[in-house]
């Protein structure tokens, strides 16, 4: 393209230069390249400010870019990433867990606060091991060894969130037996 454009400006070469600079100009020109400037540095950086605005903005593009990289290496691959088979299987215990846990918190009070703070805790080490399992996941390729674990993963937090609503039910009957006997 460099080559187009000189070889049209050398071919229409008297298109350019229909005039000439005013007497004197070039000397002008020379004079005020040679004098100092007043002020010194300030005018050099003024000149150049620009040029750094947009080097920093470049630098600050490639931190965040760097660091947004870096998350999505760090992160794993879900279960819905895999199939639209799995997204709807995610899909649905996802919502069987929330609803479990809904159940849960509206049961809460006093009385049953152990046996919950228990189960959430059996809970969070398997959202944990799901955690792991997503990024073996990524590193294998989509293993079905993977996948499976990540399935039973789900249905092992359904277990636990069924065994306390259960343990809530038995924990409430008891209570109600017990109040019984003593009217």
């Amino acid at each position: 393209m460099k080559n187009n454009l000189e070889d049209f400006i050398q071919q229409n070469r008297a298109l350019f230069d229909r005039e000439e600079p005013p007497v004197g100009h070039f000397e002008r020109f020379q004079n005020r390249l040679d004098k100092p400037t007043k002020g010194g540095s300030f005018k050099g950086v003024i000149k150049i400010l620009p040029w750094l605005m947009a080097a920093a903005s470049i630098l600050l593009l490639v931190f965040v870019s760097t660091l947004n990289i870096n998350d999505t290496k760090n992160a794993g691959v879900e279960l819905a990433e895999v199939s639209p088979e799995m997204k709807e299987t995610q899909g649905f215990f996802e919502s069987t867990i929330r609803k479990e846990i809904a159940l849960i918190e509206k049961a809460k009070n006093p009385e049953n606060q152990k046996i919950i703070e228990d189960g959430f805790e059996q809970l969070n080490k398997l959202e944990e091991n799901y955690q792991k399992l997503t990024l073996e996941l990524k590193e294998s390729g989509e293993n079905k060894r993977v996948i499976f674990a990540m399935i039973t993963n789900f249905q092992q937090r359904i277990e636990v969130l069924q065994t306390i609503l259960l343990q809530l039910e038995e924990l409430e009957n008891f209570s109600k037996e017990t109040e019984l006997n003593k009217a």
